[in-house]
Parts: C-alpha cells; sequence; structure tokens
C-alpha cells in the first residue's frame, strides 16, 4: 500500500510538472477512451485549435487501449502533440496482450489521413494503430491514406516527428509536395511500423535539408499483442514494388541509421536529390538503393557503412544490392552485400550481382564486401559509366579491383 500511494504520489506530481510546462491533457478537452471515433476527432481538433496562436503542447494521456478516433485532423501552426512513449519496437500491450496500450490513437477511418501538419508542429511519444488492417491474409490488406502527412494546401517547415509507432498502416509518413509548394527542415527520427504498401517515409520537393534519422520498419513490430505479419502477407508487400524510404527533389539529405525489412526497395534517391546515407542495414529486399541522376553538378551521394541483403523478387536478375542509374556520381565507402535463404518471405537466396550501372555515371568502391550474388562479376555496368574500385572482397573472397 505505502509503495502504491507513493507512485500516486509522484504520478501526480509528475502530471502537475507537465501542466505547468504548457502541456494539456487532450482529456481536458474532452477526447475520452469511451467516446466514439468522430466524438474524440470532434474534440482533438477543438483543442488543436484553440491552441494554435499562442502555441502549446498537448498531452496524450495514456489510458488502457487508447482512443478511438477518425481521421482528417490538422495539426495547426505552433502545436505539439506529445505521448510517454519512445519508439516501441515490438509494440506495447494491455495484460491480456490483445492490443496496444499508452499514448495511443485506435484510427478507424478508411477514408482521410489521420493528420495533416502545417508549420512549426511536432509529434512526439505517440502510436498509431490499425485494429482493422489485416496482418495474417494479403486479400484483407486496406488501404489506407497516410497516418501523417504534410499540408496540401501551404508550404511546411520546421516539422518534428520523434519517437513514432505504427501499428498496421499503409502509408506512414507522406511529405510529397507539389511543385509549388514545398517542404523544409523535416526531421525524422525513431520511427518504427512496417507499411504494408512498402512506403514508410516519402519526400518530394524539400529544399533544406531533410533528415531521416534511427529509424526501422519489421513486420515484427506487433509481437507484443500478437499480429506479426505472416508470409504471405510480406510476400505481398514485396509486390507493391515501392521503396520504405523514397526522396526526390530535395537538397543534401541527411540520411542516418536506417533499416528495413520485407519489401521491395530499401531506398530511393530520385534524379533531383543530392546527400549523405550512412549506417543502414536493408534486409530482404529486392533493390537495396536505387539512385538516380539528372546531371554533373550537385547529384551526387555519399554512401557508407551499410548491409544490404538483397534476395527478393520475381527474377534473379532483377535483384540488385544497388542500382545506379542516370548521370552523376557515388561514393561507396564500407558496403558490404550478402544473401542467404530466409523462411520469413518467399525468397531466391542470393542477388544477381553486387552493382549493376545503367547510365555515365562516375563511381568510386572503397573496402566493400560483395558476396551471395550469382552473376560471374560483381559489378554489370553500362559500358561509359567511370567506375573505380579498391580493396573490394567478391564472392570468392578474393580482392576485386577496378580502375576508371
Amino acid at each position: 500500500m505505502k509503495n502504491r500511494f507513493l507512485c500516486m504520489t509522484m504520478w501526480f506530481m509528475l502530471c502537475s510538472r507537465i501542466l505547468a510546462q504548457g502541456w494539456v491533457s487532450i482529456q481536458e478537452f474532452g477526447v475520452q477512451p469511451n467516446n466514439t471515433a468522430a466524438e474524440n476527432t470532434k474534440c482533438l481538433q477543438k483543442a488543436i485549435d484553440s491552441m494554435a496562436n499562442r502555441g502549446g503542447a498537448l498531452f496524450v494521456e495514456p489510458t488502457e487501449g487508447g482512443y478511438p478516433i477518425d481521421g482528417g485532423l490538422t495539426l495547426r501552426r505552433n502545436v505539439t502533440l506529445v505521448g510517454v512513449h519512445g519508439p516501441t519496437g515490438r509494440g506495447t500491450a494491455t495484460n491480456d496482450r490483445s492490443k496496444p496500450t499508452g499514448s495511443l490513437f485506435v484510427i478507424r477511418d478508411k477514408d482521410k489521413p489521420f493528420i495533416t501538419v502545417e508549420s512549426a508542429t511536432q509529434i512526439k511519444g505517440i502510436q498509431f494503430y490499425y485494429p482493422e488492417q489485416a496482418f495474417d491474409k494479403p486479400e484483407g490488406i486496406i488501404p489506407y491514406p497516410a497516418t501523417i502527412q504534410m499540408s496540401q494546401e501551404n508550404a511546411v517547415q520546421g516539422v518534428t516527428l520523434s519517437c513514432l509507432t505504427f501499428y498496421g498502416e499503409y502509408i506512414a509518413m507522406d511529405f510529397r509536395g507539389k511543385e509549388t509548394q514545398v517542404c523544409e527542415q523535416i526531421l525524422f527520427e525513431h520511427c518504427y511500423g512496417y507499411p504494408l504498401s512498402g512506403q514508410f517515409i516519402a519526400i518530394d520537393r524539400c529544399y533544406d535539408v531533410p533528415r531521416i534519422l534511427h529509424c526501422h520498419v519489421n513486420p515484427a513490430n506487433m509481437r507484443e499483442f500478437g499480429r506479426s505479419f505472416h508470409k504471405s502477407v510480406i510476400d505481398s508487400v514485396v509486390r507493391q514494388k515501392t521503396y520504405t524510404y523514397w526522396i526526390d527533389h530535395t537538397d543534401n539529405a541527411q540520411l542516418i541509421d536506417l533499416f528495413t525489412f520485407g519489401v521491395h526497395g530499401g531506398i530511393y534517391l530520385g534524379s533531383e536529390t543530392y546527400g549523405q546515407l550512412t549506417n543502414f542495414n536493408f534486409d530482404c529486399v529486392c533493390i537495396g538503393i536505387h539512385k538516380l541522376g539528372s546531371q554533373w553538378k550537385n547529384r551526387n551521394w555519399q554512401i557508407a557503412q551499410g548491409s544490404i541483403i538483397a534476395n527478393v523478387g520475381e527474377k534473379l536478375e532483377d535483384i540488385h544490392p544497388i542500382l545506379i542509374e542516370g548521370i552523376g556520381h557515388s561514393s561507396i565507402t564500407n558496403v558490404e552485400a550478402f544473401s542467404g535463404e530466409n523462411g520469413a518471405l518467399t525468397n531466391k537466396g542470393a542477388s544477381w550481382d553486387y552493382m549493376t550501372v545503367t547510365g555515365e555515371a562516375t563511381i568510386s568502391l572503397a573496402n566493400c564486401r560483395m558476396h551471395g550474388y550469382k552473376a560471374d562479376t560483381p559489378i554489370n555496368a553500362h559500358p561509359k559509366a567511370k567506375i573505380s574500385a579498391y580493396g573490394c572482397i567478391d564472392k570468392n573472397n578474393v580482392f576485386f579491383e577496378m580502375k576508371p
């Protein structure tokens, strides 16, 4: 009893401190776990609107089983939604392990994106759950709109999406802007999920340093409450031929510590991008890195410290850890590829090569291990491509070098 009293006292002290810092529980605005989804959406939007002018934070107070809610919300300028969680890589769970719990939105809407963000906003420490989404039968997959998307009306600048976990999403975060409506200074960090479209983060037309940091995509992310995705569902995600991380029309993108498993593509670096990709693992993919380039000045990528297991696809000849098209330069250092069987999904157990180059790009490689491929040579390239490889090891454990 004494320990229980102490815990309750500490909890009330924490709540008082939160309120003193300007955080207000969404329950104060009528968002309740026993409401209908429509009622909670209406109340939460009113809460957001009331804070937009002065700025403030809405606390998604933990509750058993979360809050049922519809989509169509807009996170207005200057407002933060904050919960108690770091990313929950295998899920939270109630005592009977039947569902997640805590700072959790249980999304019921199949037609509208859950939330659209404006400039100077933040979402942190929250879980998003789609309980009607299939996890064991691919024919039951629901193509939900994006959980989080950028405003479709105005430019979006200064958004932080941190410590978020998605359960059963179709597209997690969609920041693809129009030609006249761009985004800048967008930060994604410590976000976990497994999107059934294969698309976790998509960015287009972000002209001031987008950052994707420490993100993890894995079909076992609902293991704690018994909804890990079955092999047939993972196979269906691969067949979408999409990429977990997709960017185009971006300046100096910073991509650090990224993981994905059981998708067609790890990352797509579009023809109008440049930046750095470091410390990554793309596991059980068809294409690990797909890099394009449209010109020579600054369509260049520095890629380092990574591992790619490319072993899935309809034809072995289509499986490439690295695929480079167009022009521009790629610098690749300490990136290994190996392959093999994995019972979690249908796979070939090998890749065709280490790298395919279809255009006249320039490429420099150093200290890369090239293993698990079936072709005679690890690199198959356009005759006008200029490639330098030094200190690399091929599938026969022999040093592999190329001079331009």
